[in-house]
């Protein structure tokens, strides 16, 4: 069993490298002393309502609400490929929002590349200190935000839940003894230890940091938006470890909206603003979502790349420069607007096995007991020489690059890799002649 000590140090360090932040509450990290009184089981949730927005409290009235009964999956992992996710579309590009139903099922996906990607993730947790230097960050940085504490305390638990139902053969959980309150699904007692049995590693819900368990326990990231007193939902705390392209120490505490504004999402403001801030005030507990977006990027030759990283997962070194760099320093976010001449790792005729399709696939659901909204995001990267192979996808790949409108195609830092247009449209050309697919 890892100490308490242990991951309070570790708290420590993430908040200074910026992977991690939590709005630090009442001191002991202790589910008893966050567990809200039972909730009456088969009680159904409100109706989905426009909630009036913000106040001088906007406090969260827990709501009874039951998990759906989770599906057993039993299958090995080394047997469970990554899940293909291609959403892209032949024609025109539309900026929409994206999202459908989440089925109870799928709020956390696992596969083959499990202990992979936990081994990046632990070792960006041990490490990224070192080279960042002691400078904390204010991780409260809205005072008209409510606590995050709770809201972690209450997903790291959601969390061994749904893991050790839905994945009961990879997570085991050992609940507490004796407990008064029932705090855990379904009237059963809390859960103290979840143990992952193919890593052999056993973490401690009782005097762990929430967000570092959570950031172990899963391959996604992990991100908690909390309400304000003026109605807008502030990033409150996070687990971000392979985020690729964008960094937690420089969105923490930031609205929604701000978060999208300064990361020049394309027509933000004009098509999608409203339409979220209504959403997320809105959102109802039994009813989760999932969408799914896509980006490229470049990354260095086999002799130049991280042995433990080498698809850059955790961050597009090649494309985004120096992940330590202070703003305004050369090499910092190189891709912000960059066109392909302004990044001196990537020459102008880009080798398309060096091209990478990263999708992320991100759900939001609403917490029960805090209010508060969680993002999980799971990354898939596929190599576009094996993209090329699939039926179909060469054709409809090159529609969707070539549809992107400038501004889209600004952000998704087209100019770096357009010239494997070439290498889809004669890859698109041999399964026509192949009759693999047609016009």
């Amino acid at each position: 069993m890892i100490s308490a000590a242990f991951w309070e140090a570790l708290a420590a360090v993430l908040c200074a490298a910026g992977l991690l932040a939590l709005a630090r509450g009442r001191g002991a990290l202790r589910w008893a002393q966050w567990a809200a009184p039972s909730l009456k089981r088969d009680a159904k949730p409100p109706p989905p309502r426009e909630r009036e927005p913000g106040g001088k409290s906007p406090q969260w009235t827990a709501v009874a609400f039951e998990y759906p009964a989770v599906a057993p999956c039993r299958a090995a992992l080394a047997d469970v490929p990554p899940i293909p996710y291609r959403p892209f579309k032949w024609g025109e590009y539309f900026v929409t929002m994206g999202i459908r139903s989440m089925p109870w099922d799928e709020w956390i996906e696992l596969d083959r590349d499990f202990a992979h990607y936990h081994r990046i993730r632990e070792h960006r947790i041990q490490t990224r200190s070192d080279r960042l230097g002691p400078r904390p960050l204010s991780c409260a940085a809205r005072a008209d935000a409510v606590f995050s504490f709770d809201a972690a305390v209450e997903l790291v638990h959601e969390l061994a839940e749904y893991l050790s139902r839905r994945f009961p053969d990879v997570y085991r959980v050992t609940r507490c003894e004796g407990a008064t309150d029932a705090g855990g699904w379904y009237g059963l007692p809390a859960i103290r230890d979840v143990t992952i049995a193919p890593l052999g590693k056993t973490y401690s819900l009782q005097d762990s940091n929430p967000m570092i368990v959570a950031a172990l326990l899963v391959q996604e990231d992990l991100a908690i938006m909390i309400e304000g007193t003026d109605g807008q939902y502030y990033l409150q705390a996070g687990a971000v470890l392979i985020p690729g392209m964008w960094r937690l120490r420089d969105k923490i505490g930031m609205s929604l909206d701000d978060i999208h504004i300064s990361g020049t999402v394309p027509q933000f403001e004009r098509k999608l603003q409203p339409s979220m801030s209504r959403f997320f005030r809105r959102m109802p507990v039994d009813r989760p979502v999932v969408r799914t977006n896509y980006s490229f990027q470049v990354v260095a030759p086999p002799a130049a790349a991280d042995p433990l990283d080498p698809d850059e997962l955790a961050w597009c070194r090649t494309m985004k420069g120096d992940e330590d760099a202070a703003a305004g320093e050369p090499g910092f976010l190189r891709m912000e607007g960059a066109a392909a001449s302004d990044l001196a790792d990537v020459p102008p005729d880009v080798d398309p096995a060096l091209v990478r399709l990263r999708v992320e696939r991100q759900t939001l659901r609403r917490l029960p007991r805090t209010g508060a909204v969680v993002f999980t995001i799971r990354v898939y990267l596929t190599p576009l020489a094996q993209l090329v192979q699939e039926p179909g996808v060469p054709g409809r790949l090159a529609s969707a690059i070539r549809s992107w409108p400038e501004d889209v195609a600004r952000y998704k830092a087209r100019p770096v890799f357009a010239s494997v247009l070439g290498y889809l449209d004669e890859h698109h050309r041999r399964q026509l002649d192949w009759g693999v697919t047609t016009p």
